[in-house]
């Protein structure tokens, strides 16, 4: 029977995510007026097979003329606002183009959140056994929800399409392993997808302290005023993120009685799997993205802080193990789901010259949902369509990452050069000490929160200390694009048993760029830390030998970008990234439990001479 109504909160970290002064605006009371105009909701419980009911709204066009495809968002973040009478305010589905196009939006709060029944399972784990069991994962009440809907909402054509953005952008992704037949088109945006390699929890096993602290304290909370809310864990209020979490150090402290005290299970699990066990594992969609029948658009952004790995790796895995499954990607110059705000024509130093949202939702997102699931238009996007940064453009490609990109080696040199060609001598090395009393902060700014433009931030900063090491090309005498994954090979010594390495790719611009201190700025294009101690093995870790050179290989994430003639591209090399990324000790201990005397200043040594010749691949469209 009816009973409320949903709105899902979009992104995964929500305190991050800053919503346009325009959601107040002329056009989203327009949205408001036309909903009400439009639509009715009702809102159930509906059972699942084995006997939980999930609260699912579901709106309805009022004009019952034509039969409607369903277009679903399954959420961890909330049915908000809850009451029949109670309508959204900012549009419903997607973008405002897909609202109007008129289709059944329906809205879920997931298994064990807000008013749905059930125990919350942290990215529950896919099934592949007999599914004729009362056995349930995201697939089955993704399944049995649509059978429901089918069912008991009329006016509808017996078509289905799912999108979601983070965490909801997972929910997509898991309806796609055994997908009901009436499921035709799916949109996993920023999906999360493997949080020890490359998303929320760890990059490449190093775990990401703030975001994580703050996102698990909320969504972790305990359920009060009848499932519609969260009570938070604790209250931490500081002006200053870097000096609070460097006196919270050790990491176990987070769990002292002023924090988490053993109350999150989320949080006792990501410290109890610090490595990549079969908890991580399970927990890997990517393994069952195999066979998959309806078509897909994935959607991510270049300045994603939180799943950037997730969007180039969800499309990667569908294309690699279902070859046959109409697969397109989407990567523009967004953070964590900008994409679904009304303006994006900047961003931090970023000029884009034109409102990218306006393109990417009305021409990919609102065309591939009313081709598949309306047979309205065309959908004949290119396999990739991605945007490219330094020339501004969108750009076209039959495979991603690009065939016509080959890998070019940057070799970082003595006096801090950089070079296509490996000048070092013999025993060629540079050095720094890193300490852990006294970290490479991530940004320049003080703040509480994380800063939403590290990805794009001003460099000089971080060149400027002693423990940051930086090599820079010669001033480039044409323009250089570099398309697709980029990969590091570095050579170290340390005094130390365990290490972080991160890696910073870098546009310099010229002295004279015009504008407020943009003469020189070391504008980061991309970035990323991996944690040593994995570089055989991200199950079995090993500690570093003191003294002895070790080879460090691991991927960053794909860029396109231009680096402009007259620019100079730059490599930097650190061993802290903090508060993003928790401290290292630079010994081999349990970080989770480890004491405040383990952690040890370290000299590590960076080599670059022929034997051992340390590099970034970048790769290269002629």
């Amino acid at each position: 029977m009816p009973i409320t109504s949903c709105i899902p909160l979009k992104g995964r970290l929500l305190l991050l995510l800053l919503w346009p002064v325009a959601l107040f605006s002329q056009s989203f009371r327009e949205d408001s007026v036309f909903i009400a105009a439009n639509y009715q909701k009702m809102e159930y419980m509906i059972p699942m097979r084995d006997g939980v009911r999930l609260f699912t709204s579901v709106y309805t066009p009022k004009d019952t003329r034509e039969r409607y495809p369903f277009l679903m968002e399954r959420t961890p973040y909330s049915c908000f606002p809850y009451g029949a009478a109670k309508m959204r305010f900012e549009g419903l589905g997607p973008n405002r183009w897909l609202m109007r196009e008129k289709y059944i939006f329906v809205y879920q709060d997931v298994r064990g959140r807000y008013k749905s029944e059930g125990d919350f399972e942290e990215m529950t784990p896919a099934r592949e056994e007999d599914r004729s069991t009362k056995q349930t994962d995201e697939s089955s009440d993704t399944f049995d929800t649509i059978e429901w809907l089918l069912k008991n909402i009329g006016n509808n054509n017996g078509r289905v399409g799912l999108y979601g953005i983070s965490y909801p952008g997972f929910y997509a992704t898991a309806s796609l392993p055994h997908a009901h037949p009436a499921i035709r088109a799916v949109s996993p945006q920023a999906p999360v997808t493997d949080e020890f390699i490359g998303d929320d929890a760890n990059h490449n096993g190093a775990f990401f302290l703030m975001d994580n602290f703050d996102f698990t304290n909320y969504f972790q909370g305990t359920r009060i005023d009848s499932g519609t809310n969260y009570r938070e864990i604790f209250n931490a209020v500081f002006p200053d993120a870097y000096s609070f979490y460097k006196k919270m150090e050790p990491l176990g402290n987070t769990n002292g009685s002023a924090y988490f005290n053993h109350k999150s299970k989320i949080w006792d699990e990501y410290l109890s799997h610090d490595t990549y066990d079969e908890y991580w594992k399970q927990r890997n969609i990517r393994t069952h993205l195999k066979n998959i029948r309806p078509a897909v658009l994935v959607v991510g952004g270049w300045f994603d802080a939180e799943d950037m790995f997730g969007s180039l790796h969800t499309y990667q895995a569908i294309d690699k193990q279902s070859p046959g499954t109409d697969n397109r990607l989407v990567m523009g110059p967004w953070t964590h789901g900008a994409w679904s705000e009304g303006d994006w024509d900047h961003f931090g130093p970023y000029h884009f010259g034109q409102n990218l949202n306006t393109y990417f939702q009305q021409e990919m997102e609102t065309n591939f949902f009313n081709f598949h699931l309306k047979d309205k238009g065309r959908f004949d996007a290119a396999k990739a369509t991605v945007f490219e940064t330094g020339t501004n453009q969108w750009k076209q490609y039959a495979t991603w990452p690009p065939s016509q990109a080959s890998p070019r080696l940057f070799y970082l040199g003595e006096n801090g050069t950089l070079s296509t060609e490996n000048r070092g001598h013999s025993g060629s090395y540079d050095e720094y000490v890193s300490d852990p009393a006294n970290p490479v902060p991530y940004t320049s700014r003080v703040m509480a929160g994380r800063n939403n433009e590290y990805l794009v931030e001003d460099q000089r900063f971080a060149a400027q200390r002693q423990d940051v090491l930086s090599f820079r090309t010669d001033t480039l005498t044409s323009d250089l694009l570099v398309t697709g994954p980029l990969k590091a090979e570095i050579f170290l010594s340390t005094t130390g048993t365990d290490a972080d390495l991160v890696i910073k790719v870098i546009d310099v611009l010229p002295e004279n760029t015009p504008g407020p201190q943009m003469g020189g700025y070391e504008r980061m294009v991309r970035a990323e830390v991996f944690r040593c101690r994995f570089r055989d093995s991200f199950e079995k870790p090993t500690a570093l030998r003191p003294g002895e050179i070790t080879r460090i290989s691991f991927d960053l994430n794909d860029i396109a970008h231009t680096f402009l003639k007259g620019h100079r591209i730059m490599v930097q090399v650190q061993s802290s990234w903090f508060p993003l990324v928790d401290l290292n000790p630079q010994t081999f201990v349990d970080i989770p439990t480890c004491r405040p005397e383990d952690f040890k200043k370290a000299t590590i040594c960076i080599y670059h001479d022929g034997s051992h010749p340390s590099s970034i691949s970048l790769p290269v469209i002629q």
